[in-house]
């Protein structure tokens, strides 16, 4: 089943970057990006939908590498997903009182997860917007960091990523996408 039809798409040097409202356990792509927490054995939002549809094996796999500390990244097999992979990363929560440190920690989400796709030698990955649910980063805000981030870091840390997707839940969320493809040139 073909991905459905992006919001919006921009070509980056032989590279395209979608934004997609879908849900993202349904996702044909190499990996999708699991906005886990520290645990890595699941939650509610994004994990908790990602856990339940891959079957009690990810759970199990996920035992095995004993947590993730927030701004970094792990990588699972997919189990019952399209997706071959999940890369499980843990976003920070939001707090104003700490803004720059919390920036910080969600563009490293993004490069270690980009860093995980090149070292798997993935074509394709598909990320949620990783903290803005019960983490309470600002959507806007995280949805600029997150595509400055893959921008910045796609060649350097995964030159096999040929598609990376923003899937977003909601048109609400795929706006704050588009608006950041926008203030960065990319349409």
């Amino acid at each position: 089943m073909p991905l459905p039809e992006p919001v919006l798409t921009a070509e980056v040097e032989e590279r395209r970057l979608d934004i997609l409202v879908a849900d993202i356990t349904t996702l044909d792509v190499d990996a999708i990006v699991n906005a886990a927490n520290t645990s890595l054995l699941g939650g509610g939002g994004v994990d908790g939908a990602i856990h339940r549809a891959a079957c009690p094996d990810l759970l199990a796999e996920c035992r095995t590498l004993h947590g993730c500390p927030t701004g970094e990244a792990k990588i699972t097999k997919g189990y019952r997903l399209k997706a071959k992979h999940v890369v499980h990363t843990v976003g920070p929560v939001w707090s104003a009182a700490k803004a720059e440190r919390n920036k910080e920690l969600l563009a490293s989400c993004y490069r270690t997860s980009l860093a995980l796709a090149g070292k798997h030698r993935l074509a394709s990955i598909a990320f949620p917007a990783i903290s803005t649910g019960v983490y309470r980063f600002p959507a806007d805000l995280a949805a600029r960091i997150a595509v400055e981030t893959v921008l910045s870091a796609l060649p350097a840390k995964a030159p096999s990523l040929e598609r990376v997707v923003f899937c977003c839940f909601n048109r609400e969320a795929a706006v704050h996408h588009e608006d950041a493809f926008g203030e960065l040139g990319l349409v």
